[in-house]
């Protein structure tokens, strides 16, 4: 007989327990709903004043702040030195180039040759015109010579004429007597033959005395005409040879004029013939040679640069660091070139205006737009040690350090 089943047992729910009942809320809770909001921004705002004053502050007196220190730094400085490119003055061809590139000079050294034949023609040529207006001046001068004696000549011969004149006047007047008294001798002879008071031989030596008289007072009239005449011409001859030493110094003032302008143009041909010598002008160091013997030149063409022995530094200083600056004041300067090494010097000039104002094209800022930037002055720094300063090539970087006087 088989076994019945047993009967699972049955599974009794166990019961869930409430849950806790909400207990109220303390009172520090209440409290905090009841502060006003503002106060949560108190903090941020107090300290966003105060980095607001500080900045304002800071702002205000920056530039005095920079401008008072005792030691003014700018790394905007390099050394400065006069550097000229030699150029060609003259058309020419380049004979003899007498230097190496980055050669060591003197003053006074030839540098360049250019070919001078053409240029010593036209010397000797103007050389020449100069002695022929020289020989054309001493000439004028011969003649206005000449011409002075001719003038006094002249003179002479009126001296004689009015001689002649005062004899041939005389004459006249001795001879114009006689024959009024031959004639009233005449008159009274022939008054005495009417009465046969006198003989005819006595008539006739009477006639004869007038006749002959009368021929002596026309020839005395006639050499007083001639010595008047001769006078006349002799003044006229005179006057022509004043005039003709007018004319004679006249020339010779445009002789003088014409002498200076052929001295003149002699002076410019031997300047040209000067200028087909290049000379260094100063001790220095010239740069590299940009022509060879042989070649065509024209004039303006650049044949070597020059670079003077004497250097100096040039230091860009902000417009806010120049309140203390002055020219004297002792500078401290640090080259690349040579690390950690400081070297000497003080300010000499200061620049009249920014660096901004030498430009080639000078900012105008009369326009709508406008952003504040502030200027650099430069500033020349003379160094102490001249030896080393001559060493230094021109565009090296330097740091300047001016220590002003407060």
């Amino acid at each position: 007989m088989s076994a019945s089943p047993v009967p699972a047992p049955t599974r009794v729910p166990t019961p869930v327990p409430a849950p806790p009942a909400e207990t109220p809320k303390d009172d520090g809770s209440a409290a905090a709903k009841s502060t006003p909001k503002w106060q949560k921004y108190l903090a941020p705002i107090l300290v966003v004043l105060l980095a607001l004053a500080i900045l304002i502050t800071i702002t205000r007196n920056w530039n005095s702040w920079e401008g008072g220190k005792a030691q003014q730094v700018t790394d905007d400085a390099y050394v400065r030195g006069d550097l000229t490119p030699l150029s060609t003055k003259v058309a020419g061809i380049v004979s003899v180039v007498h230097v190496s590139d980055y050669q060591q000079v003197h003053k006074g050294d030839l540098l360049v040759e250019l070919q001078d034949s053409d240029f010593q023609a036209q010397v000797d040529q103007a050389n020449a015109a100069v002695e022929a207006a020289r020989a054309a001046i001493d000439n004028n001068l011969r003649q206005r010579e000449l011409q002075d004696a001719r003038i006094l000549r002249a003179m002479a011969g009126i001296d004689q004429a009015k001689a002649q004149i005062a004899a041939a006047q005389a004459g006249k007047e001795a001879t114009q007597a006689d024959l009024v008294r031959t004639r009233s001798e005449r008159k009274r002879q022939e008054g005495l033959y009417q009465t046969h008071s006198t003989t005819q031989q006595k008539v006739e030596v009477a006639v004869a005395d007038e006749e002959r008289l009368t021929a002596q007072y026309a020839s005395r009239d006639a050499d007083l005409e001639q010595a008047r005449t001769m006078l006349r011409s002799n003044e006229m001859e005179a006057e022509a040879e004043r005039r003709e030493k007018t004319v004679l110094e006249s020339q010779e003032i445009q002789l003088i004029a014409d002498m200076r302008a052929r001295e003149a143009s002699l002076a410019v041909a031997r300047v040209n013939l000067g200028y087909t010598k290049i000379y260094a002008p100063g001790d220095g160091t010239v740069g590299e040679r940009q022509v060879r013997p042989g070649q065509l030149v024209s004039p303006g063409t650049q044949v070597i640069a020059f670079v003077d022995k004497t250097k100096w530094i040039e230091a860009n200083y902000k417009e806010t660091q120049l309140a203390n600056l002055r020219v004297g004041d002792p500078a401290q300067i640090r080259i690349d070139k040579y690390p950690g090494q400081v070297i000497r010097g003080k300010v000499i000039e200061i620049a009249p205006a920014s660096g901004s104002q030498f430009a080639l094209l000078p900012p105008d800022n009369a326009t709508g737009n406008f952003t504040k930037v502030v200027q650099r002055i430069p500033v020349k720094i003379a160094l102490d040690d001249a030896e080393l300063a001559s060493k230094l090539q021109p565009g090296l970087s330097v740091i300047a350090a001016v220590r002003t006087r407060q």
